[in-house]
């Protein structure tokens, strides 16, 4: 495969003298997550100005010296890729029992330390967006921002005009209600296939809804997240997003 030219997104340039948590500080360079820079922290492996920090919440700004394992730490440029998953492919940085993840696919793409946003299930296709960007992961997962996704549904049986209703209306499952922002036939001819809007990013949500009225989803495929879409990308595929497209991710201009 040849891997296309990286592109350089324009900085979002911050205040020097900002403070900014020791953990997000390493997290934004790459060195490891939020969670693993704590236990490191702890554990006396960063240096600040060349003295061991151990206090979790400490704050620094980017003109102080750090040191992790006595290695200079820098924040990253900033990546974003999209990937159209695949299916029996795990949407995680790393598996234990070593089945394909999302990382495997995207591994030449650049130097820097991306991570998945969002989950989608191991057999789960479709929209998924890769990246090292902290601020934006914490706008497109944080329930509070509500981003639009768009699913195509397989069923095993025709669904009935009835349960796209009640769909609509609302379900009440074991971890509260929820409902279909919008919903209807994917095929005119084939009433097992539907479109489904919703906005919640709760866990197999579009299968436990369609359970709920006693179906079983056999395919179920992302075509839409906040904005982005699959279009002229092949299964399996990524690609960088444009700079246009990162413009409307920060701006939070998507649903």
């Amino acid at each position: 495969m040849v891997v296309p030219e990286q592109v350089k997104y324009e900085e979002q340039l911050s205040d020097p003298n900002e403070p900014i948590r020791l953990n997000r500080f390493l997290a934004n360079s790459g060195v490891c997550s939020r969670r693993e820079a704590d236990m490191f922290i702890q554990a006396g492996i960063v240096k600040v100005n060349g003295e061991v920090v151990t206090t979790l919440g400490t704050k620094i700004t980017r003109q102080d010296e750090v040191l992790f394992r006595d290695q200079p730490v820098h924040i990253e440029s900033k990546i974003y890729i999209l990937l159209n998953k695949p299916k029996n492919c795990m949407t995680t940085v790393d598996d234990p029992q070593k089945r394909r993840t999302v990382m495997d696919l995207v591994k030449n793409a650049c130097p820097e330390r991306i991570y998945p946003i969002g989950r989608l299930d191991r057999n789960t296709t479709g929209v998924l967006l890769l990246t090292n960007d902290g601020n934006l992961a914490s706008k497109l997962t944080h329930p509070s921002f509500k981003k639009k996704k768009i699913y195509h549904v397989w069923l095993d049986k025709e669904v009935a005009v009835e349960d796209m209703e009640k769909l609509a209306d609302g379900l009440v499952l074991d971890d509260g209600e929820i409902h279909a922002d919008a919903i209807s036939y994917a095929s005119e001819e084939d009433h097992k296939q539907v479109g489904i809007e919703i906005h919640s990013g709760r866990n197999r949500i579009v299968r436990r809804m369609f359970e709920a009225l006693g179906y079983h989803v056999t395919k179920l495929d992302r075509v839409y997240f906040a904005g982005l879409t699959k279009k002229n990308l092949g299964r399996g595929k990524w690609r960088y997003l444009n700079e246009q497209e990162v413009n409307m991710l920060r701006m939070g201009a998507f649903e």
